[in-house]
């Protein structure tokens, strides 16, 4: 833990006084990377990293996937949700993300409702500054960030494309120990939200033998949004425990799919 903090406070600091930070660049609309960028909300600056592809070029449209990570690495700091989950699979696989990677953080302590006006700032902020193909918007998160995009995702089933849950699940309840603060009446029922996530095509992942978040959580989503009459599939790993964000974001048959899904 401490070797992680030291790396996050050396890389926060050479980021701050300009040296280069391999995966880590600047905040320009030129640059590719991994990209320090920053939004007012409300009179507030609030940070988020953006992936830009090293083959970016304006004279097309990209695909833009906005990915909410785990109560891990929530806070402030603008790097933690940028080494876990798809920011990790993107520094092994370059190749495999031709898009824009939006990486929003939430704050210490609270869900992701607390984000989301900033995480759409964000998202018009990269439509402004890029070249996002609006047909091609998708969501997809990580154990708490599974649950956002279960819960958040389906009130927003005319932005995105597709939604790529992992380890999560819909029922806000199950947040009441990680996030006593949370707005449950934004949402709708669970009936109300299985309505709406049948209009998306979904994939969902977990583990197993996940201690944290059990599997039955996906698997109850999943059944309830076929029985509605949407599409959906799901894909369970063998021993992977809580962690299956890994093998999920490490399966490029996903990722193809993430990519290709249009409005």
């Amino acid at each position: 833990m401490k070797s992680k903090r030291l790396s996050l406070t050396i890389v926060a600091l050479l980021a701050f006084l300009g040296a280069a930070v391999p995966g880590f660049a600047d905040t320009n609309t030129t640059a590719t990377g991994f990209l320090d960028k920053a939004v007012t909300v409300d009179g507030k600056t609030q940070r988020y990293a953006l992936y830009v592809p090293d083959a970016y070029n304006a004279e097309k449209a990209w695909p833009l996937i906005v990915f909410l990570h785990g109560s891990g690495e929530r806070g402030d700091d603008n790097l933690q949700q940028t080494e876990v989950g798809i920011g990790r699979a993107i520094r092994m696989h370059r190749d495999w993300f031709p898009a824009l990677v939006l990486m929003p953080q939430c704050p210490e302590g609270y869900f992701w409702d607390a984000a989301i006006p900033t995480i759409e700032a964000a998202m018009a902020q990269t439509q402004r500054a890029y070249n996002v193909n609006d047909r091609a918007i998708t969501l997809t998160g990580l154990s708490l960030g599974g649950y956002a995009t279960w819960i958040w995702g389906s009130t927003k089933t005319d932005t995105f494309a597709a939604l790529m849950p992992i380890c999560g699940g819909g029922n806000l309840l199950d947040l009441k120990t990680k996030c006593p603060i949370i707005d449950e009446k934004a949402f709708g029922s669970i009936q109300e939200r299985v309505g709406k996530l049948r209009k998306v095509p979904i994939w969902a992942f977990h583990g197993a033998d996940d201690d944290v978040v059990p599997a039955a959580r996906s698997r109850y989503m999943v059944e309830r949004v076929k029985k509605a009459g949407g599409k959906v599939r799901y894909k369970e790993f063998k021993k992977t425990g809580h962690n299956s964000w890994d093998q999920a974001y490490g399966y490029k048959r996903a990722i193809v799919w993430l990519l290709k899904q249009r409005k």
